[in-house]
């Protein structure tokens, strides 16, 4: 937390001031209705708030001209036979809206001309839609529609179903299935992809015009809602949700990874739901809460969110809505502008300035922003085109000019790449898993020498672990490779070290010296003569090799000792195992026959006993 107070950042002064309770849209009636939306939503010209209407579902839209107490009957936009749930302005069209209801029907409105909220007509003309969406079976609960391509809006259902529509046509040529309850959705910047959260705690991106999800990982954790927003032209999108806990998080995701950015991170323990709003101008992430009236802003750097400051009032929101930011007054260096519910009853301004002194244009602050000119139509995005929106000059606004257009340098191919991500993390994983077995089978053999401890035989085993380290699995398919270690003429060289001190009979077939044949020769006193002879036998005929083919005669003499070694102790357990065998008969004859004949019994027992550990020894 304390790197904020040295971070150097142009928006860590933002504040957020309120607007007079005169200058706010005052005598509104609300909608109560507990589905999770925004129940507001705004545009440079207009306001438009789910209404508390009778006799069906209605909405209202208020000029933003229109400021104070407003009359007790306005004409509202009525026609759904039930609750308004979410509405949503063209981003290209600012008198066109779409609404979204608990009938199952999304329809399309248009602003009449010149529309008031102030008449004298003695009876109130409610607006009709222009057109009306039917095709889901259950209510919608969201509408929005895209931010590059002209008339298409999405829409999710209670039917699990996101529905793509061209709503010139009316006709609905995508959809995208869910599981369950969509609770949030989001467009990037270009329109091709769509992030959503929904009620089986999934957090997925859609490709749109494929109808698949290219990106699903497990979103926040808690029971509770959690939204999505996409943070502009960014290849990354922000998350709010809950913890098991409870508790408020926020979490930075890019598609196709399987876990946040840097975590998820707490903000705090109340429990309404937060909306976050994206300012892709400033680059700062606004979070609001339901039930509360404050409302966090951070700064998004080095993807991760840097806390900025916070607007506190003591008026809790239901709702809450952001300007585009086409619409901010750049005259008093606004960088950003809420709507917000206070009381079911009446809608505050909220506006974000960057205290500054200057009187003149602040280009620092106010990069060009999102026009009100389409990308591309909705056939060439149907058919797969991907762009973004040209841009506006907002020194032009500021000078009271035509707007003037920017090119945008956006890079359409980067927001493609998330989808190869998720495919190479499992690669790295395979060869790791083919490594182990050839270790473990080359540690099988040692359990079974060990039971001849101090044996020749054991060094000779140790050596030949020692040897194929580099080439495990050559020598675990029963050495059929032997001409492996000759392409390497430099290992007769180090394996002079280990001979010595593992098994003196090798070394010396690399000093070519008889001189130290009886050194070994007290060493293995404490084996038995069975194992002594096929060693001697080893170091009487590996001494005459000096060539170069000493390491080729020294592999085959350490197979044939493996082997004769293999042989013996088969034997020996065979031994063994008989001794046994005859010990326990002759203990239970002992049992069965009582006293009588026992004593020579017990003798023989003991003489059997005794041959038994000498064998084991």
């Amino acid at each position: 937390m304390a790197g904020r107070f040295v971070r150097s950042s142009k928006y860590r002064h933002v504040f957020g001031k309120s607007t007079r309770k005169d200058s706010c849209y005052d005598n509104l009636r609300i909608s109560r209705n507990a589905w999770d939306t925004n129940l507001v939503k705004v545009n440079p010209e207009y306001l438009s708030v789910n209404w508390d209407a009778s006799g069906g579902g209605a909405f209202a839209v208020i000029p933003l001209s229109e400021r104070g107490k407003l009359p007790d009957q306005i004409p509202l936009f009525r026609g759904h036979t039930a609750v308004v749930l979410d509405t949503d302005w063209n981003p290209f069209n600012d008198r066109i809206v779409a609404s979204a209801s608990e009938d199952g029907k999304v329809f399309i409105w248009e602003v009449p001309q010149d529309f008031t909220l102030y008449t004298d007509a003695e009876e109130i003309t409610d607006v009709s839609p222009v057109s009306k969406l039917a095709g889901h079976s259950r209510k919608v609960g969201q509408v929005l529609f895209n931010p590059a391509a002209e008339n298409i809006l999405a829409s999710a259902s209670g039917d699990f179903n996101i529905k793509i529509w061209d709503i010139a046509t009316g006709q609905t040529p995508l959809a995208l299935k869910h599981t369950d309850i969509v609770q949030s959705l989001t467009w990037n910047a270009s329109g091709d992809l769509l992030a959503t959260t929904s009620r089986d705690k999934k957090l997925r991106v859609w490709d749109v015009r494929q109808e698949k999800p290219i990106h699903e990982a497990p979103g926040h954790a808690g029971a509770k809602n959690s939204r999505a927003v996409w943070m502009g032209e960014h290849n990354r999108f922000a998350t709010t949700g809950f913890s098991r806990m409870s508790e408020r998080q926020i979490a930075l995701w890019e598609p196709g990874r399987a876990e946040p950015i840097g975590g998820f991170t707490m903000v705090d323990s109340i429990s309404g739901v937060c909306m976050p709003f994206w300012d892709d101008g400033s680059n700062c992430l606004y979070l609001a809460g339901k039930g509360d009236g404050n409302i966090r802003y951070y700064e998004y750097e080095n993807d991760k969110f840097e806390y900025l400051s916070e607007y506190k009032s003591l008026e809790p929101q239901r709702g809450l809505a952001f300007m585009p930011r086409r619409g901010i007054n750049v005259h008093e260096n606004e960088v950003m502008k809420a709507y917000k519910t206070v009381n079911d009853a009446y809608i505050e301004p909220i506006s974000f300035t960057v205290p500054r002194r200057a009187e003149t244009f602040q280009a620092d602050i106010f990069p060009p922003a999102v026009g009100n000119k389409p990308a591309m139509s909705a056939k060439e995005w149907l058919d797969g085109k991907t762009d973004v929106p040209a841009k506006i000059d907002l020194e032009s606004v500021y000078e009271g000019v035509a707007p003037k257009e920017v090119a945008s340098d956006f890079k359409a191919p980067a927001k493609v790449e998330p989808v190869p991500v998720s495919k190479p993390a499992p690669k790295p994983e395979q060869p790791k898993q083919e490594v182990p077995p050839p270790a473990a089978a080359a540690r099988s053999p040692p359990p079974t020498m060990t039971e001849q401890k101090g044996s020749i035989a054991a060094m000779a085993n140790k050596f030949a672990d020692n040897e194929p380290e580099e080439e495990v699995e050559d020598d675990d398919s029963s050495f059929e490779e032997i001409s492996k270690p000759t392409r390497a003429p430099t290992q007769p060289t180090p394996k002079a070290e280990p001979k010595p001190a593992v098994a003196p009979a090798p070394a010396k077939v690399q000093t070519s010296a008889p001189a130290p044949a009886p050194a070994p020769a007290p060493a293995p006193v404490k084996v038995s003569s069975p194992l002594r002879s096929p060693v001697q036998a080893t170091a009487a005929s590996s001494s005459a090799p000096t060539s170069t083919n000493g390491t080729e005669t020294s592999l085959d003499q350490i197979k044939q000792l493996i082997e004769d070694q293999t042989k013996l102790i088969n034997s020996q357990n065979d031994t063994i195992s008989k001794l046994s065998q005859e010990v326990q008969n002759l203990k239970m004859a002992v049992g069965s026959a009582g006293s009588s004949g026992s004593q020579d019994q017990s003798e023989r027992i003991r003489q059997l006993e005794l041959e038994l550990e000498e064998a084991r020894s």
